[in-house]
């Protein structure tokens, strides 16, 4: 049985469809004092329960309707209960850069826990060890293959290099580079002010880019900042154009902004967070992560392999 949250309700309607199933009638709905009240409309008891719901604004109140629903399967005797994050919230706060700071990413694996999660599948986790804060299995889905297929129809004929925007998204940026017949691999040196939120300083490119079409590859989009300051430099050190890829639209802020004005080329998203026609522009590509998460929840439930879905 597939759960939807109020948060994405289009993706989970989609992901149902493509599993011939139709998510479950739920009743929710916010008290005055912001208090949320959910309850399914007909019997979970014994069932295999798929909760979908991303991590959308206002993300606490996300996570909580998620959890409450969870407590609702729980307590009505769902047998298996399966949590699917589109987007995984709170996953860049997973190591401690300062002193008292927490590690949010693992509290919110605690908090699913609790609540009575037996499993978690999500999709490009911001690091991949965040898989090891559960204490369960882990499905981690690759949005690669879906963002790789659209770039190779778009710019495949051309000259490519494939970029990281830092040094720390290195690993997957070589996974990227594989699949373009080894293409070159650059990153962009930067700097971080941990006192600041998303603050950041590009400072130079390292590696060979001039005169070739660079795909920028990361995890999500937030305020675009870092993401478009990459892309000038890449600009300035000679690259013939820049294609952004991103997993998670996350555009907070001035985000549209700064991407419509910026120097790429196209940028490449999926939708796993909801993304409004109004935030929408010429430049942008939003492709669907629907088909991928039906195979895992269809791989899920027939004890198949998810592995295999990543399979070249």
């Amino acid at each position: 049985m597939l759960f939807s949250g109020r948060a994405h309700p289009t993706l989970a309607k989609e992901v149902a469809e493509l599993l011939e199933v139709d998510c479950v009638p739920t009743t929710a709905y916010d008290f005055a004092n912001g208090e949320i009240y959910v309850r399914f409309d007909e019997s979970v008891r014994g069932c295999d329960a798929f909760v979908i719901q991303s991590h959308a604004a206002p993300i606490n109140e996300s996570i909580m309707e998620q959890l409450i629903m969870i407590d609702a399967l729980k307590r009505a005797s769902a047998k298996r209960i399966t949590v699917v994050l589109p987007f995984y919230g709170y996953a860049r706060q997973d190591k401690k850069h300062l002193g008292r700071e927490p590690i949010s990413a693992r509290l919110m694996a605690d908090l699913f826990l609790a609540a009575g999660a037996d499993r978690l599948m999500t999709v490009d986790l911001h690091t991949a060890q965040i898989q090891g804060f559960f204490d369960g299995p882990v499905d981690h889905l690759l949005a690669m293959p879906i963002l790789t297929r659209q770039v190779r129809k778009r710019y495949g004929k051309k000259p490519l290099a494939v970029v990281s925007p830092d040094a720390g998204r290195i690993k997957v940026a070589e996974q990227w580079a594989r699949q373009f017949d080894n293409a070159p691999l650059a990153f962009i040196h930067k700097t971080r002010d941990v006192s600041k939120a998303n603050v950041t300083k590009a400072n130079r490119v390292v590696g060979e880019v001039a005169g070739r079409t660079c795909i920028l590859v990361d995890d999500l989009i937030d305020t675009g900042g870092t993401i478009c300051q990459a892309a000038e430099a890449l600009m300035n050190d000679g690259a013939a154009e820049v294609v952004i890829a991103a997993t998670h639209a996350v555009f907070s802020g001035e985000a549209i902004d700064k991407l419509k004005n910026s120097v790429a080329t196209e940028v490449i998203v999926t939708n796993t967070l909801p993304l409004a026609d109004e935030h929408r522009f010429d430049k942008l590509t939003v492709l669907s992560i629907a088909p991928l998460l039906a195979q895992a929840v269809s791989a899920v439930f027939e004890d198949g392999s998810v592995t295999s879905l990543f399979s070249e």
